[in-house]
């Protein structure tokens, strides 16, 4: 038998949990944007790529504001989110040429979320062909290219629209968002 060695997903699975939540801690720390794999901050909802993906250029869309109630998401936050899933979307056709996507969200710890106290969409691109044998056979998943290597393909295509003020701005400048690869 063959061994498949994933030493990443051990964080994950075992390692320590920061207190408090890291959805709202993340994006506030505005010197380390990068270092959290944070690409773009507007006023009320951020994007992140995934620590723990279950695919290649998996993304997170989330309000800034901590809630768990989808219930209680305003018109406002609503509209940026969507603005984002869009263009979220957009950035892994032109950066990956993504053919497909999943999108969704798991509300509720019983629903799956990993993180159920505080709500996000998940985007998930996927290809024709890009399901193997390994999600099959083994249970596992094949990840082809390190976060940091994803971060820096997409993290300029996300300033290039705040720069055209395509996205909202959550009070920082592009420029001011460290480009340090994590």
């Amino acid at each position: 038998m063959d061994t498949l060695w994933a030493p990443w997903r051990l964080e994950y699975l075992a390692g320590k949990r920061e207190d408090g939540c890291i959805f709202c801690k993340k994006p506030s720390d505005r010197e380390r944007l990068a270092d959290h794999l944070i690409l773009h901050v507007g006023e009320l909802a951020f994007v992140i790529l995934n620590r723990f993906p279950y695919h290649g250029g998996h993304l997170m869309v989330i309000p800034l504001r901590h809630t768990s109630d989808f219930l209680a998401v305003t018109a406002e936050e609503h509209a940026e989110m969507a603005r984002l899933l869009q263009a979220s979307i957009h950035g892994l056709k032109e950066v990956y040429r993504a053919e497909g996507f999943n999108i969704g969200m798991n509300l509720g710890h019983v629903a799956g979320a990993g993180i159920h106290e505080h709500l996000h969409y998940h985007v998930i691109p996927r290809w024709i062909g890009d399901m193997n044998f390994f999600p099959m056979l083994a249970g596992t998943r094949s990840i082809p290219e390190l976060l940091g290597d994803s971060y820096a393909k997409l993290r300029p295509f996300f300033r290039g629209l705040e720069e055209r003020g395509v996205l909202p701005s959550g009070g920082h400048a592009a420029s001011e968002v460290s480009e340090a690869r994590p």
